[in-house]
């Protein structure tokens, strides 16, 4: 089954590079896209997006339903870690410490249990002392990082960024929370629950834009037709239009993110690892 694998990746390999021939050469002036694409976006899509950033308003607007998928592929990706990880099953082994004298205990029964608490808590199995300069200097970083990917997703229609980065660097910061503290410390305030929820629904914003589009009478993601239900600056209904999507993206890129780190480190237990 290995072996027929990785004949497949490789044929496919193979093809992807053998079709990369025929593509223009990085830069060519002469290509398609730079002889009548970019020229029309660039001298048009102020104008009928205004959106300033020409990034954003590609990705978007003019290129909104391949976004979308990207969109759902990422979701996706988060949700076949969790199908091909994820195990339900108690562990053979747990490790427990007692908090005042820092002894750690080591059951090998899956029976036995000790409940969490001010005497015991529930260890990793290569559980070291926390570092209390690292935890409070990533106590103190990961409000400032949080805020500057909300900044990222909020202001991408005028600047670098957008949902992709936004989202990514709000999971990077859940992520550096477990790094730091524990996996169990990041799964208290963001549980499993929680992230495939947040998963699915930036899924749902980014389509649920582009349905409301048609319900309004317009094209699927057409961001104008959405005017009538925004009861400030019309005129800038199309970037508003694009800032949910963005924000839909950030959401499922942050929870997908933090769902397969979480899988891959605890090998799908999330009882243990950094």
């Amino acid at each position: 089954m290995k072996f027929l694998g990785l004949v497949i990746v490789c044929l496919t390999g193979g093809l992807l590079l053998y079709g990369s021939m025929d593509l223009p050469d990085w830069g060519d002036p002469a290509s398609p896209a730079s002889t009548h694409l970019s020229d029309y976006y660039i001298e048009h899509i102020v104008e009928e997006t205004q959106v300033p950033n020409l990034v954003t308003a590609v990705l978007a607007d003019y290129r909104g339903y391949d976004t979308m998928f990207e969109t759902a592929v990422v979701f996706c990706a988060g949700l076949a870690c969790f199908l091909l990880l994820r195990d339900f099953r108690p562990g053979k082994n747990r490790y427990y410490r007692h908090i005042p004298t820092g002894v750690m205990l080591h059951f090998k029964n899956p029976d036995t249990r000790m409940i969490p608490g001010n005497e015991f808590e529930h260890m990793d199995r290569d559980w070291v002392p926390s570092d209390i300069i690292i935890k409070t200097v990533c106590r103190i970083l990961i409000p400032f990082i949080q805020i500057y990917a909300l900044y990222v997703v909020a202001h991408g229609d005028f600047s670098p960024g957008g949902g992709f980065q936004g989202g990514v660097i709000f999971g990077s910061s859940l992520i550096l929370m477990a790094i730091s503290y524990n996996l169990k410390t990041l799964l208290k305030r963001v549980t499993e629950k929680f992230l495939s929820i947040f998963a699915a629904t930036g899924v749902l914003i980014y389509v649920g834009l582009g349905v409301l589009a048609v319900i309004m009478g317009g094209q699927f993601l057409d961001y104008g037709m959405l005017a009538p239900l925004v009861p400030w600056d019309p005129g800038h209904v199309r970037a508003l239009g694009m800032l949910g999507v963005e924000i839909g993206v950030g959401i499922a890129v942050m929870a997908v993110m933090v769902i397969i780190y979480v899988n891959i480190v605890s090998e799908g237990r999330h009882d243990e690892g950094l």
